[in-house]
Formats: C-alpha cells, structure tokens, sequence
C-alpha cells in the first residue's frame, strides 16, 4: 500500500513538473536586439522563399549596390552578395554620394527573384532579375512609371502592378500604379494615382499585400526624418478607392509613446509572413545623441500580430525598441560579432567594401603587391566625389577602433595617401600621409563645409605608418604609430560636425582608404598591408 502511494505521488509530482514546463515553454519570450543591421543599411525590404528570408537596402552613390543578405531567423543576416555588381547595371557618374540608388524592393515569383529599384541620377525606375539571389541579377529592365520607390505586386489571377511614390516637384498624386507586362516592362494601362495616403507629407515606399480579401497598401509617409512613419489602407479593389486604417501611423516615433525612444525617425517598412504564420516588419530607423545621427538610417524589426480581416498591429504599440522580446521567431539567435580584419592577402575585396561611385579600376590593385591592397590616385580628391580613389566599409558601431598599415612614399607635394571618415564631399575627417620638402609628414585635417581646417602635422619617421581612428557616440580621437613605438594622439574633434543633421543627405559615416594626386594623376602607389575594425562595446 504504501509503494503504491509512493509510486503515485511521484507521477503526480512528475505531471505537475511537466505541466510548469509546458505553461513556462508557452510563455518564454525570445530576445534580440535592434537594430538587426546596425550602420547604413536604410529602406529595407524582405521577402521569404522556403525556410529562408532575403533583405535588401539602397546604396545611394556606392559601388556595388543594393547589398543583399539572407537569414534563417529575422535577426542574424548574412551578406551574401550585391544585386547590381556591373557598371552596365549601376551607372553612378552623376550620383556624387546621396543621389544614385533609392529603396530598392525585392520579391519573388515562379522561381524568380525580382529587384526593383531607382537610379535617381540616371535614367529612374527599373527592375533586374535573378535565379539565384546570390547573383548574377540580370541587366536593368526599365520601366516607364513615374516618381520613386517602385515595388512589384504579383497577383493570384496571374496580373502583375507596379507602384510607386510621385511625391516631389511640380506633380504630387502620391502612390501611383499600372499594371504591367512583367516579362517586357511595358506598362499596359496608363500610371493612375491610388491612394495619397493618410494625409500626412511624401507618401513614398508603397509595398501591396493581399489578405482576406483586401489588397492592403503599406506606405512610408512624413519624410525620413524625426516626423516619419509607415501608414496602411485597404480596398477590397487593387484599384482603390483605399480606406485609410483609423489608426495610423501604425509605426512611428513621432509622438509621445516615442519621444524619450532612442530609436527616430522610423518608418519605411516591408512585412513578411515566417512558416508558422506569424508577422513581422523591417524598417528603417536611426539613433541619435544629441539630436545628431551619424551612423544613417539602420534596419529594425518588430513584430506584428496580423488577425483575419483585422488592421496589422506594430510591436503592440506602434513602436520599435532597442531591446526587444517576441513570442517567437523563425530560428535560434546568436551573438554577432563585428569585428573585420583585413590582410589583403585576397583576389579580391571582401562585401565590407565599396567604392565611391563606379571604381577606376586600374587605381586599385590585390596583385600587384601580394598581400597588400595597392591605391593610385587620381586627380580628384575627397571633395570630388566621381573619379576619386577611394575604398571603405561602414560605420556600423558608435564605439570602435579602425586601423590600417600604410606604405607610402609619396614623390610629389601633390601626392596623398591615408584614412578618413567620410560623409560626404564637404563633409569629412582625414589622416593622410604628404611630402614636405625632402621629409614625409602626416597631416590631420578636418573639412566641414566650406571649412577646411589643418588640426596637425608631424614629421614622420621611414617606413610604414599605423594610422588609427578611435570613434566613440560623441568624439572621434585620430591616431599613429611606427614600428614598436607607442600610439601617439594628433586630435579629437566632435562627431556632430559629420552627422546628418549638419552635413544633409541620406548616408551615413563610411571609414574609407583612399589616395589623391590633388589635380594630377599620381603615380606612387599606397600600399594598405592591413585593415583591422575592433568592436569596443557591444553594440
């Protein structure tokens, strides 16, 4: 009697334990932190094909474009590739550094990834293709809709949209569609203005969705700065008229729930649907100090609970935070790790890079010297954006530590070579190596706006340089060593002066390599023997 008391107690213990187990698995959250793609990474778009999920973002005036990256799970992405790799896909001579490619959208259909985008400097809207999103995406389609922001619809009667944002100049009709021949790019019915959003300014980044039987319309609205936000209507027709959701915006920041919010300006969302029928969206967003931002606009995620012939619901509360906690996501998350060290020792430049508007190939060279990253300058400098040497990766991290081994011995005055933190052609820091005289000297410099100012210069020893950058949320601090001496400080300057809100445009902070022959065709070369790139905080 007494075992079998015991016996029973213990496979009520057993059941109970199991019990708590299940209720704790049902009511554990998972946890991730934003932003998902930290640095500039602006205007996200995503789709899913299988087990796995494709994002891509604009580039603006760099070279590749269109970075793509694929994920098992919404927030570890890897970058596997870029869309528009070729000159004949990306003629960037106009763009400088903040025209060339605006908010790319990427989809999926019968076994073809589709790549819509802008080409503001060139000749506007087009879309590429490819089998494979690793490339090679095919060479540009144009299309004659009018605006920005294009985005492909394929509906389930085998019609196939295309909409964009006519949001600017003397014509404003907001969200703009035709249908179109998807295999040509003609359009087969005249661009008719849909919806012009919930009344807020600069309806842009139109993506449709159909569900329940709505086509539902998820736009950007406000402008990309502190008043955006992403809005949505519906129609039971493609062609409208679209009933605005009464409680849009359905993101933003631009109100009390989000003014304390480290996280501005967010909006421009795409949404996607994982396996198990869950809902999420990407969007842009940036955070400042100081009410200035210098990494750009990054990649969020937040989740969205989506009910049958209901409105999406953002997050809960129509917000993004730093630290988030979802019911679920597609997979398991794991620690990044930003960290990038470079030995050149290579064929070829890592996705990390890109170049300044389509390279001059012949001024950059991995075999020349093995193990060496080889830069001629051209004639222009930093502050002429086309034609100039130049190499970098992003600023993705508020506190890191760059630094790359320089040899050069530069023949003429004219003659430069170094690092520098760039934003844009008026709006940069460098640390570059000249000719004095018959001596080398290393020139700190600092060029905001019209002001071109001179911090320090120091005569150098023979032999290659360590030339360092130490960047923090407020301060950048410029640095160098030789051989086993100890590093020596030759500033500090204020990280704002190279933040939006001063220099303007829609990029954010690149660390470049870069030569000049200031006017002339250099041509000594500057060797890079390393890049090394530290986090130094967690995020």
């Amino acid at each position: 009697m007494a075992i079998h008391n015991k016996n029973s107690f213990r496979k009520k213990l057993q059941f109970v334990a199991l019990l708590l187990f299940f209720q704790i698995s049902i009511f554990a959250q998972v946890e991730y932190k934003n932003p998902v793609l930290p640095g500039f990474f602006p205007d996200p778009s995503i789709c899913k094909v299988g087990d796995d999920f494709y994002m891509v973002n604009s580039s603006f005036g760099y070279f590749p474009g269109v970075p793509i990256f694929q994920s098992k799970n919404l927030v570890n992405w890897t970058q596997i590739g870029y869309v528009l790799d070729r000159e004949e896909q990306l003629p960037l001579a106009n763009a400088q550094t903040t025209l060339g490619i605006f908010a790319p959208t990427i989809r999926f259909h019968n076994g073809l990834f589709y790549m819509t985008t802008t080409n503001i400097s060139d000749k506007g809207n087009f879309y590429v293709t490819a089998k494979n999103p690793a490339g090679p995406w095919s060479n540009p389609v144009w299309i004659k809709t009018p605006g920005i922001d294009p985005s492909l619809f394929f509906d389930d009667n085998g019609k196939v949209y295309i909409t964009s944002a006519q949001n600017w100049g003397p014509v404003q009709n907001g969200i703009m569609m035709s249908e179109i021949d998807i295999k040509t790019g003609e359009l087969l019915s005249e661009p008719v203005s849909i919806w012009k959003g919930s009344g807020n300014k600069y309806p842009e980044g139109p993506h449709i969705y159909k569900k329940d039987g709505f086509y539902y319309l998820l736009i950007a609205e406000g402008g990309t700065e502190y008043g955006h936000g992403v809005t949505i209507g519906r129609s039971q027709n493609i062609w409208g008229p679209f009933e605005s959701n009464p409680a849009n915006p359905i993101l933003s920041h631009a109100n009390a729930k989000g003014a304390s919010n480290p996280i501005q300006g967010v909006g421009h969302g795409d949404l996607v649907q994982a396996n198990d029928g869950s809902w999420f969206m990407v969007a842009l967003g940036f955070r400042p100090l100081n009410n200035h931002q210098t990494l750009g606009r990054e990649t969020f995620l937040a989740p969205v609970v989506w009910e049958k012939d209901k409105w999406p619901v953002v997050n809960t509360n129509g917000t993004i935070s730093v630290d988030m906690k979802v019911d679920q996501l597609p997979g398991k998350v794991k620690a990044e790790n930003y960290n990038q060290n470079e030995d050149f020792n290579t064929d070829k430049l890592g996705l990390d890079w890109n170049y300044l508007n389509n390279p001059i190939k012949g001024n950059y060279s991995l075999s020349e010297r093995k193990g060496y990253l080889r830069l001629y300058g051209s004639a222009k400098s930093l502050s002429q954006n086309n034609g100039v040497t130049f190499v970098g990766r992003r600023q993705n991290l508020f506190d890191f530590t760059a630094t790359t081994s320089l040899d050069f011995n530069p023949k003429t005055a004219n003659e430069e070579a170094g690092i520098t933190l760039f934003k844009e052609a008026l709006y940069h820091y460098q640390l570059s190596i000249r000719k004095k005289g018959k001596q080398r000297e290393l020139v700190l410099s600092y060029n905001i706006g019209q002001i071109n100012a001179v911090a320090k210069q120091i005569v150098l020893k023979d032999g290659a340089v360590n030339l360092i950058i130490k960047g923090t949320q407020e301060f950048y601090e410029f640095g160098f060593s030789q051989g086993k001496d100890a590093v020596t400080i030759l500033g500090k300057v204020d990280s704002r002066f190279l933040s939006t809100e001063t220099a303007g445009g829609f990029t954010g902070l690149y660390i470049g390599l870069f030569a000049s022959g200031n006017g002339v065709k250099s041509k000594t070369a500057a060797d890079f023997d390393s890049f090394v790139y530290t986090n130094n905080s967690s995020k």
